[in-house]
This record gives C-alpha cells, structure tokens and sequence, in this order.
C-alpha cells in the first residue's frame, strides 16, 4: 500500500489476504503425492502425513490434521470403506484427482508452452475447426458454411436492393485433420522395479496416469490401454494406476508384446505404437503352464523370442518405443538389437525426465496416413 504525501509516495510491506482454510490445498498435493507411493493405502499415507505434520509443522492451530481429513470426505475425495470398519478408500473423484496430479507434475510446462498439437499441415474435411477462412469449394459440407460471413459478403457484393446470395460470396470455415493413435503402455512390474533402494515404480505409474489423462483430455478419440508384466502379463484399468504395485516377479517381456500385439489388432487406426517402462533384461517364458526363468545373464532362448516378436511388430507397422530405466551397460547390446530389429527407438531414462520423454514421443509417433 501507499500514501499520497505532499513530496510523494511512501510504500508500506504487502500483507496478503488470509485463506479460510489456508492448508488445504497445499495438503491436498502432498496428499495425492503420497497416495501414489502407497498404492492407493489412504491409511498408510495419512499415517504418514502424520509424521510430516509433527516434524514440519504443516498443519496450523486453526487447520488441523483432522479438518484436513473431513475436508477430503466432505468434497468427495475419500469414501468410507464397508470392508474396513471405519476405514476410508479413494473415491473416483480421487482417483482423477491423482492423475491430473500427475498430469500437471510432469507435463505441467511444456502445456503451458503450447507442445501437444495433433494438427496436421492438411486441410479440408477434417474434425476440427481453425480460425481461417476461405472461399467454398466444391465438396465443401453444409457445416463448413459461415453464414454470418457469407450474407455479409452477399450484402457488400449485391446491395440491400438487389439482395442475392451466390456461390461467390460463401465463406467456409476451415478444418484441419487430426490424426489418431492407438497405444499401448507397458509397464514393468517386476521386483526388481524396487530393488536396490530406488523406486522405479511411482515415477512410472505416474507417467502413465499423466499420459492417460493427457489422452482423455485433448486427444479424446485417440485408444490408450495400460498392461502390466511380470512372470505374465495382463491389462489394468486406467483408474487402477493409482493401487499397481511390484510383485515377486521375474521380467516376461514376450508376454507383455504378445498382449500388447493382440490388443492394437482390435484397432481400427494405422497408427499404432507401443511404449515399453522398464528397468532389466528379459529373464521368463511361459511354456504352457510352466515358466522357464533364467535372471543371471541375457538367456539366448528368451533373447531369441523377445528379438523375434520385435521383427512381427515391425512387419505389423507397430513401432516399439523402449524406456530403459536403468543404466546398466551390459542391457545396452540387448536394447540395440532389439529396437534396430524393430526399427524403433529406445532411450536410457533418468526416472526424472521419463515423463517429458514419453510426452515428446507419443506426440511424434502419432502420424496419418492419407
């Protein structure tokens, strides 16, 4: 603030509005944080919540802990959980709460620095209207007309008098085409994920719970399925990302191409693309019901068939795009062969720069064929 004094301005310290409820907010991110690393535990992250609240002092005198806690309920962040007496679960307003966490974490500034368009250089019968304009062409749909454009220029053209409207004068709104993809996210969930005192596994749900809101926000016609492997592999639900968790698991790579494979047939799009989270070597198969494991060194047979199902991807037009968490020089050779095999790519990731590299390939491999 300030005062008008005879010889000038005179400014005073700034003291900003105070919040109702101050905490909340800043809570509600740590909480979301947390949420993530406990696999979807609410208890277990409070807990820990706790812990953070009597070493930092998060909380104040007039928001505490336990408003924090009837806050989340109250805006329908947690429910109560009937198989847990007086237990609290992540509601599915929770649940997309995370992944726009997520979303903003990782993604946050290359949206603001507008990165992300689907557009095409092509013009015409698209699904997405530009702001440019243009004279009508033949084959121009009724919907591309501007009307309030073209009796404008009608007016101009003719005169109120004589008053016409011709094909000369329509204007047509142009669209743009916008390409569609359809993905597969594979992540890796073997124990090894965990190992060593680093964990590999919440950057990596992360990304996928950011790349699949960022899908469902601007790219709503675009296909993303998420499947896990370890000893086997399966597809999981986009609102269970938050609850995925490693298991005493050995690395079935095949396992996770084979499912990724069956699934991208079912696509009706060419534009078809896998993108694989992973730390380690291939080290299991399923041979019927028996699983051959081999975790000391790269094993040829399960090399073998690994290299293979890249070559049918390749053969399918499906380009694998490897993320290798991990910078272990002895995998480099096995990456090489494996991507150059496929014709895709592969990139030695630092868990912290996983999200923008999965961000700038997935808006790259996205192509049209015309």
């Amino acid at each position: 603030m300030y005062q008008n004094m005879s010889v000038g301005f005179r400014f005073s310290d700034y003291v900003p509005p105070q919040d109702d409820k101050p905490g909340f907010e800043s809570l509600l991110k740590i909480f979301l944080q947390l949420i993530t690393i406990t696999s979807g535990d609410v208890a277990e992250a409070l807990s820990w919540m706790n812990s953070l609240d009597k070493q930092y002092g998060l909380t104040s005198d007039s928001y505490g802990m336990g408003d924090f806690i009837e806050d989340l309920k109250k805006n329908g962040y947690l429910d109560d959980d009937p198989q847990k007496k007086g237990g609290l679960k992540i509601s599915a307003k929770g649940e997309q709460s995370i992944r726009k966490s997520a979303l903003e974490e990782i993604f946050g500034k290359l949206k603001k620095g507008g990165k992300g368009s689907h557009a095409t250089p092509h013009t015409g019968a698209g699904d997405e209207a530009s702001t440019d304009m243009r004279e009508y062409r033949f084959g121009d749909s009724l919907e591309q007309i501007s009307m309030t454009d073209s009796l404008r220029n009608a007016q101009i053209n003719h005169g109120l008098s004589d008053f016409m409207l011709t094909e000369q004068d329509l204007e047509v709104t142009e669209t743009e085409h916008k390409t569609q993809a359809a993905t597969v996210l594979m992540i890796d969930i073997s124990h090894s994920m965990i190992l060593y005192g680093e964990d590999r596994i919440t950057p990596a749900k992360k990304v996928a719970m950011a790349l699949a809101e960022l899908v469902k926000q601007k790219y709503p016609k675009d296909f993303l399925d998420v499947i896990v492997f370890g000893n086997d592999a399966w597809q999981i639900e986009i609102k269970d990302l938050p609850y995925l968790e490693v298991g005493p698991y050995h690395t079935n790579t095949v396992a996770g191409l084979e499912l990724a494979m069956d699934l991208l047939r079912k696509r009706k799009t060419p534009n078809k693309q896998i993108f694989m989270i992973t730390d380690g070597k291939p080290t299991c198969l399923k041979e019927g019901t028996r699983y051959y494991k081999n975790s000391f060194g790269l094993d040829r047979k399960v090399v073998n068939k690994t290299i293979n199902l890249a070559a049918q991807c390749r053969k399918l037009k499906i380009p694998i795009t490897t993320f290798m968490i991990a910078s272990d020089p002895y995998l480099q050779q096995f990456v090489d062969e494996f991507t150059k095999v496929n014709n895709g790519q592969a990139y030695y990731s630092s868990l912290k720069g996983l999200g923008h590299m999965v961000f700038r390939d997935y808006k790259q491999n996205r192509r049209k064929t015309f």
